[in-house]
């Protein structure tokens, strides 16, 4: 069975804290989470880009020159894409990026994501994140006590509090999140993950099967 040990605010292990197999002792499926990966950052893309075609220029309504006679190749109108101010051929218009991925594999790719840093030993607990004063240089120095230096962090609070939110703002290596919201990009983004011992057990409970 899969544990880790549970650290104060001084950093030191208080206990170990065991968890479940089915969520956290699963095969980590790499296809599964690059599919994930991939859905979330599609998902992101605004898809608002777009180019004019032939028939959405201004001008090129008469035709340029008679069909024949001339000696010159025939033109139908001075806006087609050959042309300097023509429309642009097959470019790029406005669509969604979203891909439908089913319930039960992204729940499977974010209990690979969790199981694959606790494989890896980058998945810390702590039993409270407190920042009474909301300040950012507070907030470092508890978790830098914790080994975690500059390395990017993803911090799973068990649920929003304002100090810590305000603290964190300012530390572009930090990232905050509930285990609601955590994705399985965030989780393989970053190099280090620290749990609060309520958002752990808030996810594990979840993610259970």
């Amino acid at each position: 069975m899969p544990s880790v040990q549970v650290l104060d605010a001084n950093g030191k292990a208080t206990g170990t804290l065991e968890l479940k197999p089915d969520v956290f002792g699963v095969e980590i499926r790499v296809p599964l989470l690059h599919q994930a990966v991939v859905r979330e950052l599609a998902d992101r893309r605004a898809g608002t880009h777009d180019t004019k075609g032939r028939s959405e220029v201004s001008g090129g309504g008469r035709k340029p020159w008679k069909q024949k006679g001339t000696g010159r190749a025939r033109q139908g109108s001075i806006r087609a894409t050959q042309w300097k101010g023509g429309g642009k051929p097959f470019g790029p218009t406005p669509r969604s990026y979203a891909q439908d991925m089913p319930r039960e594999m992204r729940r499977a790719a974010l209990r690979a994501a969790v199981a694959a840093k606790l494989a890896a030993g980058e998945v810390s607990v702590i039993e409270s994140v407190e920042v009474p004063d909301g300040k950012t240089k507070s907030l470092a120095l508890r978790l830098g006590a914790r080994g975690r230096g500059n390395a990017s962090t993803l911090l799973v609070v068990a649920e929003p509090r304002e100090n810590v939110t305000r603290a964190a703002r300012n530390l572009a290596w930090l990232t905050v999140e509930t285990p609601a919201h955590v994705s399985v990009h965030q989780l393989m983004a970053v190099h280090r993950v620290v749990f609060e011992r309520g958002g752990l057990l808030a996810l594990e409970e979840a993610l259970s099967t």
